[in-house]
């Protein structure tokens, strides 16, 4: 399994535009082949700085959704709402406790 952590950090008049969208989208990110758990995490500080987490059976899947057609609808409506460079890690659960 691999974990995709991704930073974007919004124009604070984008915010609700961006909320949208995700809300529009986010099930059919979560259904999309491969994908196992999504969440979006807002930062309680730096109100305009959003992180998503998601599961992914493999780097196969992800790809297959970063070269899709719902990633690319959902990415251009989005990139254009940025104050900065996203950043997003490819990352390896070493430990989960509940």
């Amino acid at each position: 399994m691999l974990v995709r952590i991704v930073k974007m950090s919004f124009e604070l008049s984008k915010i609700e535009e961006f909320l949208a969208n995700f809300e529009a989208n986010k099930q059919k990110i979560r259904n999309f082949d491969g994908c196992q758990f999504l969440e979006l995490y807002r930062d309680q500080n730096n109100t305009n700085i959003f992180f998503t987490y998601s599961y992914w059976d493999s780097e196969t899947e992800l790809n297959n959704y970063r070269y899709s057609e719902l990633f690319k609808t959902i990415w251009a409506n989005t990139k254009p709402l940025f104050n900065a460079k996203p950043e997003a890690w490819s990352v390896d659960k070493i430990a989960s406790l509940k």
